[in-house]
């Protein structure tokens, strides 16, 4: 699977490590009345749906960045891939 890295264009997945849904982002806020119920979701609770899914991808064979890339979980398509940095930015815009 290639990934279009942003910075660095096309590369091979193997330089890549998985780290799960791109949800993660956005942490749940520790000094709220639920907290505790929602880090057990936020750690141990995940969907594991059968069509596209923003996932959060580590380039650990090159620069070290966080990118999120939009793949489809049956074929292995990829539509987007964007810098963490950047997505965590415009959700902390829009807050």
């Amino acid at each position: 699977m290639i990934i279009n890295h942003p910075l660095l264009g096309p590369r091979d997945s193997s330089e890549f490590v998985y780290m799960g849904d791109a949800s993660l982002i956005e942490r749940p806020d520790p000094e709220a009345e639920t907290a505790a119920s929602d880090f057990v979701e936020y750690a141990y609770l995940r969907d594991n749906p059968a069509s596209w899914l923003r996932e959060l991808w580590f380039h650990e064979g090159g620069d070290r960045s966080w990118l999120v890339v939009t793949r489809n979980t049956v074929t292995h398509e990829i539509s987007q891939v964007e810098m963490a940095r950047d997505v965590a930015r415009s959700k902390g815009r829009s807050k």
